[in-house]
């Protein structure tokens, strides 16, 4: 049986794992991130009446920070911490262009078109902050 030791980085303990399973468990995460900005973009025309009502972007914002955190959990470094919320953007870009048929995923009229802009600063806003957070009290 190996011998699991503790490290110490940034003023915080972090368990010594097989360096295989944190590259299995960030690349969940980010993962992860994708099926968020999917989940966000996706549901983000709900109306509640005839008023839209864009709550899966701050649902969306809420899960990349807990998404960033579990990743800051994972590694010291907070550009890979970052690797969910790198990844939502990414997938969140890839919605806002033209799909075959020029089907747009991230678009609408009146309020809407102010919907991606909407599911960007609330899903930047929250992970933004705990990864602030993270690299203040590290």
């Amino acid at each position: 049986m190996t011998e699991t030791k503790s490290r110490v980085a940034s003023g915080r303990e972090i368990e010594a794992t097989d360096p295989a399973i944190r590259l299995v468990v960030l690349a969940l995460l980010a993962v992860d991130g994708v099926l968020s900005a999917l989940a966000g973009g996706l549901l983000l025309p709900i109306y509640i009446g005839s008023t839209p009502f864009p709550i899966s972007a701050l649902i969306s914002g809420l899960v990349n920070a807990a998404l960033v955190w579990a990743a800051g959990r994972w590694t010291t470094s907070a550009r890979v911490a970052a690797l969910p919320l790198w990844m939502w953007l990414l997938t969140v870009a890839a919605m806002s262009f033209g799909g075959p048929a020029d089907d747009v995923i991230l678009g609408g009229q009146g309020l809407l078109a102010y919907g991606p802009l909407v599911l960007i600063l609330l899903g930047v806003g929250p992970p933004a902050v705990v990864l602030w957070r993270s690299r203040a009290h590290g």
